[in-house]
């Protein structure tokens, strides 16, 4: 398995990440909370980009890559914590008339998991619900939902469920399932980026602080913490590069396992380098005016996404044991 980037990956990083860079700078989140974390234009210039069609066939008007490139381009989309129902959208393209051209806002849920919270239900055209019988169609505005007044991400706006209608039924269970490993994927895609974007964010702060007369960054303590950053954010990549890999050609290795050890150790990574970026910044890290505090609430919500640490570790730990067998 080579995670070598080619010329036209790295392209393709680049140029996602240079819109980022010139559409959400740092300094426009805190915007982003008077619009409840969804920005229509955005949304659409983020289609004509070619996120959400990038892995449908050219002769269905996509971009034709695969799960390998996706993850790449999510990385950077969560290194400027973009907001959005970006992973359900995208996996709806192909399911979901619009969902690829940006025309039609898709989120989602897995249904069997109490409670039910639903994100970004406002601004949603249509809702994906995943259970074990497959992929059902949801018309939001049939959902009687109640808002959580004090979302944990304020760009991340929530909604609790308590009766999800039954919906139609657009696809089997092996579909489902499908969506649930891509899903899992593009989340930890996000939460790479995420670690990078702190780790980062710390080794700018370290040198510019000065305590002593030196910058923060020239003392020990420090530099064995961003050390341990950059380890974490490098493990990270590999695995999450392995799971987009493996889902393109399940030959390689055990998809579960791949899927499932990336969702485990970018969570951990990003959860990790978020809270040790806010250390570095020392008190203003727990403020809102430092950019690192969406950071850290946005890979609390993404852990929970398409499975937890806890969750992804007991199946882990299950599939080895089944191996040894």
């Amino acid at each position: 398995m080579d995670f070598q980037l080619d010329e036209d990956q790295l392209a393709l990083r680049e140029g996602v990440r240079s819109f980022c860079d010139g559409r959400v700078p740092l300094d426009s989140l805190a915007s982003f909370e008077e619009t409840a974390g969804f920005d229509r234009s955005l949304w659409t210039e983020l289609a004509e980009l070619g996120v959400f069609n990038l892995r449908e066939p050219e002769s269905a008007g996509g971009v034709g890559l695969g799960t390998a490139d996706a993850v790449l381009v999510f990385a950077e989309l969560g290194r400027r914590v973009v907001p959005g129902p970006l992973v359900w959208s995208h996996l709806a393209a192909g399911l979901v008339k619009g969902a690829a051209t940006g025309e039609t806002v898709v989120g989602g849920v897995e249904a069997d998991i109490e409670p039910v919270l639903v994100e970004h239900l406002e601004s949603l055209d249509v809702l994906l619900a995943l259970r074990d019988t497959g992929v059902f169609r949801i018309d939001p505005r049939e959902l009687e939902a109640a808002a959580i007044a004090t979302p944990l991400d304020p760009l991340t706006p929530l909604h609790h469920v308590a009766n999800l209608p039954a919906g139609e039924k657009i696809a089997g269970p092996e579909v489902a399932q499908r969506l649930r490993l891509e899903g899992a994927t593009l989340a930890s895609a996000l939460l790479l980026g995420i670690a990078e974007a702190t780790l980062e964010m710390a080794l700018e702060y370290s040198k510019q602080r000065e305590q002593f007369g030196r910058p923060i960054g020239s003392f020990q303590a420090m530099k064995h913490m961003m050390a341990d950053m950059f380890v974490k954010q490098e493990v990270a990549r590999a695995a999450a590069y392995a799971a987009g890999a493996t889902l393109d050609q399940p030959s390689v290795g055990d998809i579960d396992r791949a899927v499932g050890s990336a969702k485990i150790i970018s969570s951990e990574a990003a959860l990790r380098n978020s809270g040790a970026c806010i250390q570095v910044h020392g008190g203003m890290g727990f403020t809102w005016e430092v950019p690192v505090h969406y950071y850290l609430k946005r890979s609390w919500v993404l852990e929970n996404c398409f499975g937890s640490i806890d969750e992804h570790s007991e199946r882990v730990a299950i599939a080895l044991a089944d191996a040894r067998e």
